[in-house]
């Protein structure tokens, strides 16, 4: 079995403190045509240079029915500003229209098998991962952007199209997992295409 999720497969289920003081379940999303949950942070690089991005996108789908989800599940101890603390600070004020979720336990993160940050998966309406991989071809300069790959994938999906190209690699900084080192990655962790 792959480290990361393979196209077919339902989302694993979670249960999760938001920045807005709610907890949210997988459940909660139900209503939704189709899922948007991406791993994320608040200090990364690649993260920084796309939040803005990813925003653009999401506000132009979600009235068409696409919730999206970022879960937050790097180690505090490798980077202290990704503390839920920080989480929250970050939400006030950039306002980014999602529900930013933290996995302390990084059980999520391993369930998923997110690689990167930032990390795309696109889900249908039964969940099943239609679409994983990056949001786009240069993460860190938005101005060097050429190719769109989530905004691609959520076009067709929406059209009732086939997902052209439902995997790519995810280009950012690795997952900090609890008490390895900042660069380290499972050992069955390796790109995807």
């Amino acid at each position: 079995m792959a480290f990361t999720l393979e196209i077919g497969a339902r989302a694993p289920d979670f249960r999760l403190p938001a920045t807005d003081g709610k907890t949210y379940s997988l459940s909660d999303f139900a209503s939704s045509r189709g899922l948007v949950v991406f791993f994320t942070c608040n200090h990364c690089p690649f993260v920084l240079g796309s939040d803005e991005g990813t925003r653009a996108v999401a506000e132009a789908f979600g009235p068409k029915g696409i919730a999206f989800v970022g879960i937050n599940a790097n180690s505090v101890r490798t980077y202290a500003t990704d503390s839920f603390e920080h989480m929250v600070r970050r939400m006030e004020e950039h306002r980014f229209p999602w529900v930013y979720l933290r996995d302390e336990s990084q059980e999520v993160a391993l369930a998923y098998g997110a690689l990167r940050t930032p990390h795309f998966y696109l889900f249908d309406q039964d969940r099943k991962l239609v679409y994983t991989g990056r949001g786009v071809d240069q993460p860190l300069d938005p101005a060097k952007v050429r190719v769109h790959d989530l905004r691609r994938a959520l076009e067709e999906f929406t059209e009732g199209k086939p997902i052209s190209v439902p995997q790519t690699n995810p280009i950012g900084c690795n997952v900090k997992w609890d008490g390895q080192d900042a660069h380290w990655m499972p050992p069955d962790a390796c790109d995807l295409v």
